[in-house]
């Protein structure tokens, strides 16, 4: 059977116009990228490189593969490890929302069909599980045992994040340390093992490699927290996801706590009960405005992009640290 190919084009234009310094510094690695995943994703099996293309061609930022990349030329790193290892990141991001979509019984992502909803539940989970497999099988052959370590760690906290996050739905009595340690074992972990991984590869001192680790752990909490944002308040893209499925983030938390009896009775019933009326989504968003509670986790999330810019003042102002300062603030100004 010929192989199934893709074509790796340009990102979401939403996305992608705000990642444009970046972009140009590592596009040349990004062909490798995408070249190494057509090729890893590929299986006798035809379905499994259907599915598996569906999902990564749907218009995502490759955020944190480029972060891989990004990190990598930070250091000064000259090899072509860092490509095959951000292709390794890719796949385990694209198998977590493989399986993110079954769980959350999502029908569309990014505007598209998920691939649950198009081939079903369990060729959508056997297919994460052959990326996540993938994926293992790119840091076996890259042969360090400190990037096993890193990225197989990783992918073990993920797992915990999203039953944790499975066991705290639509539980409205859920406090705020809580949610935080959900986002960043299920999201902010992979940012801070793809950023380490150039310093890992370059034979870069530990301060380094603890600053990038720490930059990218703050840059996933502030994109996490301004896509909670953004799920109440873009007018860009549908909002209204988490709500729906019941999904208990800073938002829903701020605004219940801060609510009268009145309030936290309609949170109970819509988020803890998920019995929703049609227009319970905008009251939802009348509450949010009026207790403050989006403005508020934007405050926190922008908190953590200033961390982010500070863990990378260990650095020289190079043109990859002045890009990945441009991330840092795309990543919080997108919800304004």
């Amino acid at each position: 059977m010929a192989p199934i190919t893709h074509h790796f084009g340009p990102y979401n234009p939403y996305c992608r116009s705000n990642f444009d310094a970046l972009h140009a510094l590592v596009q040349d690695d990004l062909v490798g990228v995408n070249n190494t995943i057509v090729s890893k994703m590929q299986s006798p099996i035809e379905l499994i490189p259907q599915i598996a293309g569906h999902i990564i061609t749907s218009g995502g930022k490759r955020l944190r593969p480029m972060l891989t990349l990004a990190s990598a030329g930070l250091v000064g790193y000259e090899g072509n490890r860092h490509i095959d290892l951000a292709a390794c990141v890719e796949f385990i991001h694209t198998a977590t929302l493989l399986h993110d979509d079954v769980v959350d019984k999502s029908n569309l992502r990014r505007g598209q069909d998920t691939a649950n909803s198009v081939w079903g539940n369990q060729a959508s989970v056997l297919v994460g599980d052959f990326l996540f497999s993938r994926a293992f099988q790119i840091m076996v052959a890259d042969g360090s045992l400190k990037v096993l370590k890193i990225l197989s760690d990783a992918s073990a906290v993920i797992a915990e994040g999203e039953v944790h996050q499975i066991i705290t739905k639509n539980d409205i009595e859920t406090a705020e340390d809580v949610y935080f340690q959900i986002i960043e074992n299920k999201t902010a972990v992979l940012f801070a093992a793809a950023a380490r991984i150039g310093a890992i590869i370059a034979e870069r001192p530990e301060s380094e490699e603890r600053a990038l680790e720490a930059f990218g752990r703050n840059l996933g909490v502030a994109f996490q927290l301004t896509d909670d944002v953004l799920d109440y308040s873009d007018e860009q893209l549908v909002c209204g996801d988490d709500f729906r499925d019941g999904k208990i983030t800073l938002p829903v938390i701020l605004a219940y706590a801060a609510g009268n009896d009145e309030e936290r009775a309609f949170w109970r019933r819509t988020i803890g009960d998920l019995r929703q009326n049609e227009d319970d989504l905008i009251h939802a968003q009348t509450l949010m405005l009026q207790h403050g509670t989006l403005s508020k986790t934007l405050k926190k999330a922008r908190d953590y992009a200033n961390a982010a810019h500070r863990n990378l003042n260990l650095f020289a102002p190079t043109a990859h640290r002045i890009a990945m300062n441009e991330v840092i603030d795309f990543c919080i100004d997108r919800a304004y």
